[in-house]
């Protein structure tokens, strides 16, 4: 049978390894259970912070969902409120970046794995 289970728990926190567990938590699982051309991964930004750094992509397109708290999200220049099962597809220029409200903000992620093909945006300001 052709199938893998992996609990999400069980997945190398690779937030915690780039020293950045103060703000976030970041989970890609793709490898842990032999996916070949689906990337996802179990983040969350905890509660009152910000993702220290926003990203885009060169191809790939992201689903994210949110699975638990709320906050904000930065699309660009464009700041909308997220909330509880909002299902959210972002094309792959557009430069986004989370923040959580009250409580932490539990995202799933989806998308085409494409290694090499997401970039950090060093000069994204909130303001």
């Amino acid at each position: 049978m052709d199938y893998t289970i992996k609990n999400m728990r069980e997945v190398k926190d690779a937030a915690a390894e780039a020293g950045l567990s103060d703000s976030l938590e970041a989970r890609f699982a793709h490898e842990d259970v032999g996916a070949e051309g689906t990337g996802f991964s179990y983040q969350v930004v905890k509660a009152g912070q910000r993702q220290p750094f926003a990203h885009k992509h060169g191809e790939a397109e992201e689903i994210y969902v949110v699975i638990s708290g709320g906050g904000k999200l930065k699309l660009d220049d464009e700041v909308v409120d997220i909330g509880r099962l909002d299902a959210i597809r972002i094309g792959p220029s557009i430069v986004r970046a989370f923040e959580a409200g009250d409580e932490d903000l539990e995202l799933l992620v989806f998308g085409q794995r494409a290694k090499g093909d997401a970039e950090i945006v060093q000069d994204f300001s909130w303001d």
